[in-house]
């Protein structure tokens, strides 16, 4: 069994999975979601530790208050979102928690993936990743 790090935790208490309802008033937003997974997932790939962090939410910062405790942490329990060979998006949905994304992704050994990502949005009406829960996907062998 995989142990996530605490930022699954995080994650699984913002998300109730069964509570997953579309929403129009996020539907707007489905392509700045979109844009902000892929920005992250691209500074991820550029081995830009800044740029990814940019892109986590306060709640991520204050577990990992600096870019090299986040990056490690992501090598560490997210490789398939970190070093991606595919990635495809799902639906967006609204949970009680916020606007989550699903997004599928093969890693680099060929594996699928279901990633959730959470969002919560800045003062400054930027939204940001607030969590990732990471599993095989439904079908896949892990």
């Amino acid at each position: 069994m995989f142990r996530r790090p605490i930022l699954s935790l995080v994650s699984a208490c913002a998300l109730t999975l069964a509570t997953l309802l579309p929403s129009s008033a996020i539907a707007g937003d489905t392509a700045t979601f979109r844009s902000v997974i892929e920005g992250q997932i691209a500074a991820f790939r550029a081995g830009d530790g800044a740029a990814a962090y940019g892109f986590a939410a306060p709640v991520i910062k204050r577990m990992f208050p600096n870019p090299d405790q986040f990056m490690a942490m992501v090598r560490r329990g997210y490789q398939p979102v970190y070093n991606p060979s595919s990635v495809s998006f799902g639906q967006m949905r609204q949970t009680d928690g916020g606007p989550v994304q699903e997004v599928f992704v093969t890693d680099a050994k060929g594996r699928e993936w279901l990633a959730l990502y959470s969002f919560t949005q800045a003062a400054d009406g930027s939204w940001k990743i607030s969590g990732c829960v990471l599993t095989a996907s439904p079908g896949a062998s892990a």
